[in-house]
């Protein structure tokens, strides 16, 4: 056989597969194609891919034979069995310092699991997040890889050059260590859950609240992506709302109001609870989602539950939408801080070294959440790298000031209206709840030592002679229930 001239291999040949290809292929490098059905391969060759340097292989050991050392492979393939069972086919194949590369949506545990197996047979592996959608992959996705860091220098300029460019930098910085290009995609589709939720929340208020129509509202969102809320999901929401049927009503007004979803902030939701990190904007979001799919006991409720009598606003309306404005952008700001809050803290647990900066980086181009304020917060870790969050920096901390007033009023507004916003109060109560240095969780610990002897420590200069510092203690609380405890105290 001729000398390899594979700069890398690309397997699973559906819309995002074929749309990396011919992405990585502009950029100058030439990409073997394989797919499990060969005519797939052969369709492609003879019409997207035409007249480019792709080439095809119909077996995976053509693919690897076409491959330069130290050979290249991106899985594009469904997450979960698939993954392992092209592995399996490779590893056979490959040898020692070639790279396997996930770039699905797989679970940050199994990249975890996989990076550890091919290390111990000399093989070197990837989990890279790709966000951006069908569009991304073909001009500019943004790109997430961790797993084993020796592999980085061998992939670094075909996944920059291929990424999305912002600001005069690619949209693509290694992540870390195993699975942290996966948890860090993960937490990308939490944040992005969340906004999503938020806008729709925001979306409903001028709709519901302010009996505006749907152009109006477009218009609204047009301007807002002008100031401190441009973001792609701010302008898509503009053109969404502008795009009317054939009978001139606005299609999204058709769509049956359930929101279907595939799992990402529902990890995103349980990677929290498992880290005791209070990601609430995120896990509210996934809930309303739950809450829109219960549709038919919803209608039922509608006719027999009956909620506040709703008057025409006769406040500032002007006003009233610049209120929308902050509010959406202080709980946005929220969510973000509550997803890097949740980064720190697993990277702390597994040992990974994050960086955050390049993380903020990654997601200013080429993403579903990309936004202009990401700018703001690859500053504020760029200054101040261990920040413990965004809210100590001055930048969002004057933000959020800023915001504050017309945040209340607007979720006080909804809640008189009878409007639901789970993502906008969630968002105020985490702030009013991390700005406090006393929350009411001495009672509930209190309570758990009442009824079950679980201890508690003393609050720092309480202490007396039968209330000691740092130690877990126990009160007979009836004078019944003896001095035993049941535990001691965690957090």
């Amino acid at each position: 056989m001729s000398e390899p001239t594979g700069d890398i291999g690309l397997i699973g040949l559906a819309v995002m597969g074929q749309n990396l290809i011919l992405n990585m292929n502009d950029k100058g490098f030439t990409v073997i194609a394989f797919n499990r059905t060969t005519e797939k391969i052969d369709h492609f060759l003879a019409n997207e891919a035409k007249g480019t340097k792709i080439q095809g292989a119909h077996t995976i050991e053509e693919l690897v034979a076409k491959l330069k050392k130290p050979r290249k492979i991106i899985l594009l393939v469904k997450a979960g069995d698939a993954v392992d069972e092209f592995i399996g086919k490779l590893v056979p194949l490959l040898e020692k310092g070639d790279i396997i590369i996930d770039g699905g949506n797989s679970h940050y545990p199994d990249s975890i699991r996989r990076t550890k197996e091919l290390e111990a047979k000399g093989l070197l592996f990837v989990g890279s997040g790709v966000s951006g959608g069908e569009e991304g992959a073909r001009y500019g996705p943004s790109l997430m890889p961790g797993g084993s860091t020796a592999a980085w220098p061998a992939i670094k300029e075909i996944f920059q050059k291929t990424a999305a460019q912002a600001y005069g930098e690619p949209c693509c910085d290694w992540v870390g260590e195993t699975g942290s290009g996966h948890y860090v995609k993960m937490v990308h589709n939490g944040i992005e859950y969340g906004d999503m939720q938020l806008i729709a929340e925001a979306y409903d208020i001028l709709k519901r609240g302010l009996g505006l129509k749907e152009a109006e509202i477009a218009d609204i969102f047009t301007t807002w992506n002008k100031g401190v809320l441009d973001s792609f999901l701010i302008e898509i929401t503009a053109e969404i709302l502008k795009f009317n049927d054939d009978d001139g009503e606005p299609i999204v007004t058709k769509i049956e109001d359930r929101a279907q979803q595939k799992g990402t902030g529902k990890w995103t939701a349980i990677a929290a609870l498992e880290a005791g990190m209070p990601v609430t904007l995120i896990g509210e979001a996934v809930f309303a989602r739950c809450l829109s799919y219960i549709k038919e006991e919803r209608t039922r409720a509608s006719k027999v539950i009956a909620g506040p009598q709703k008057d025409i606003f006769r406040g500032d309306k002007k006003q009233f939408i610049d209120d929308l404005e902050q509010a959406l952008y202080a709980s946005k700001i929220m969510s973000y801080a509550q997803g890097f809050m949740l980064m720190r803290e697993t990277a702390d647990k597994l040992g990974w070294n994050l960086n955050y900066a390049g993380i903020a980086r990654m997601w200013r181009g080429g993403c579903i959440i990309k936004s202009v304020f990401l700018k703001d917060i690859t500053s504020a870790f760029d200054k101040k790298p261990d920040l413990e969050s965004l809210l100590f920096d001055d930048f969002f901390n004057k933000a959020l000031h800023k915001a504050q007033p017309g945040w209340r009023r607007l979720i006080a507004q909804a809640v008189l209206w009878g409007i639901p916003t789970p993502a906008f109060s969630t968002a105020l109560a985490f702030f009013d709840g991390y700005r406090s240095e006393i929350v009411p969780a001495n009672l509930i610990q209190a309570q758990r030592d009442y009824f079950g002897a679980h201890t508690f420590r003393v609050l720092a200069g309480k202490e007396n002679a039968t209330l000691k510092a740092g130690e877990n203690i126990h009160v007979n609380w009836t004078g019944r229930g003896g001095n035993v405890s049941a535990s001691s105290y965690s957090a």
